[in-house]
């Protein structure tokens, strides 16, 4: 696809936008967690590492090389894993109560699944072999 490596990196920049959005809103405490806050440090700063893994993303993306594809689609099914992990870590329901999910971890499963889109749809031509 043509344009699928800056569709890759604007979604590399959400998902970075997002880890400061409003993840989940917590009845019991009366506060909402982000990527990078929670009570207590208790479920840790997720967001740091979405951080990390959008900058070798974004980097990957511009390499025209096909080690960095490769190496991309790699790091871009982390990146949905640990997605899916924090997807489920923040929105679980614990002791009877059940936070409610906000806009930042559906922008953050929105962006990681569109980068592993991009990733498996890369725009490089290979040299033709001469005879």
């Amino acid at each position: 696809m043509k344009y699928s490596q800056w569709i890759g990196i604007l979604a590399a920049a959400l998902l970075v936008g997002a880890c400061f959005l409003p993840w989940a809103w917590y009845p019991d405490l009366r506060k909402e967690f982000t990527g990078f806050f929670s009570e207590g440090n208790t479920y840790g700063r997720p967001g740091k590492i979405f951080m990390f893994f959008a900058v070798i993303q974004t980097i990957l993306f511009l390499f025209p090389r096909v080690w960095a594809k490769r190496a991309n689609i790699f790091v871009s099914a982390l990146t949905v894993a640990f997605c899916l992990k924090c997807y489920l870590l923040f929105t679980a329901c614990y002791r009877g109560i059940c936070p409610t999910p906000r806009i930042g971890i559906f922008l953050v499963a929105l962006a990681s699944i569109t980068m592993l889109v991009a990733t498996l749809l890369p725009g490089t031509r290979l040299k033709e072999e001469q005879s």
